[in-house]
């Protein structure tokens, strides 16, 4: 039988390769609009949670829905330079819909629609419309209404339009798996590691022998060279050392009541305590770079 110790194992090293994550919300290159768990248990202590993560990700010039997985029998995973990954990407609203409503990170003024998942929904320019949403404007043209500010107003009627289907949840779990729960908001970490190969000092000396910016701009050493690299590495490991202790799933209810509920199949032991924060307004600096 499968444990919640085995569940809550596999959430915390999630990293199946250099490419998988664990559900960031906070991504700094996407504006957060939405997020969904849903909570999946099969025969044969088969177990899945798939997150989804809706956000406007101006390099990549559209509302992405990420779909993670997290399990001990996902399947059709996503494969990138050789290695597997633990998600992908849906685009609910028609591209060329899109494309054409918006400048870059605004809407046009003519914009009046997108089609999201073949249905037109009406766009909205009233800027009280977004005030009386809790949505107020800001960046570098707080005039106009960023498109994260027109996703966030849309999504609050219609949600089920841009959240995954059962065949985008399904794509890389078996179809025999159960949805036993769903949740809207939950209290959640961010839990980011970095992953750290380790080089040899040998290594370090051939990167200092080639990088001539270091050597003649900077006027490093490469006694220094070697030092400043050691630093960023020690750095770098006690910033794991923090991610670990304090934002690992293990580490707080939220995944802990979920190993439960997969392991017992009884949504009822989930009773959180701690006020659900994944709300976009909570995590302002989404989207910051």
């Amino acid at each position: 039988m499968i444990t919640e110790d085995e569940i809550l194992s596999q959430l915390d090293n999630y990293k199946l390769g250099y490419y998988c994550q664990f559900i960031d919300l906070g991504h700094v290159y996407s504006y957060l609009i939405d997020s969904r768990l849903n909570i999946f248990k099969g025969d044969n202590d088969k177990w899945a949670i798939v997150a989804e993560r809706l956000g406007f990700n101006p390099r990549a010039g559209g509302i992405m829905l990420d779909i993670y997985y997290f399990g001990n029998c996902l399947i059709n995973l996503e494969n990138y330079n050789g290695q597997d990954t633990n998600y992908y990407t849906v685009l609910p609203i028609d591209w060329d819909t899109f494309c054409d409503s918006v400048d870059v990170e605004f809407l046009r003024p003519n914009a009046k629609f997108w089609s999201i998942r073949n249905k037109q929904v009406e766009l909205s320019h009233n800027k009280q419309d977004y005030l009386d949403a809790g949505i107020e404007p800001g960046g570098y043209r707080p005039e106009e209404i960023s498109v994260e500010m027109a996703g966030r107003l849309l999504i609050t009627k219609n949600r089920d339009l841009f959240r995954a289907t059962d065949e985008e949840l399904y794509k890389s779990i078996p179809k025999e798996l159960k949805k036993i729960m769903v949740i809207d908001e939950w209290y959640h970490r961010d839990f980011n590691e970095i992953i750290q190969p380790t080089i040899s000092d040998e290594h370090v000396k051939q990167t200092f022998d080639i990088n001539k910016l270091v050597k003649l701009q900077l006027g490093l050493s490469e006694e220094e060279f070697i030092a400043m690299f050691r630093q960023q590495e020690t750095r770098t490991e006690e910033w794991n050392q923090n991610q670990w202790q304090d934002n690992r799933p293990s580490s707080y209810e939220t995944w802990q009541m979920i190993a439960k509920v997969i392991t017992t199949g009884d949504t009822s032991f989930y009773k959180p305590t701690l006020k659900p924060n994944t709300h976009w307004i909570n995590w302002q600096d989404s989207g910051s770079l």
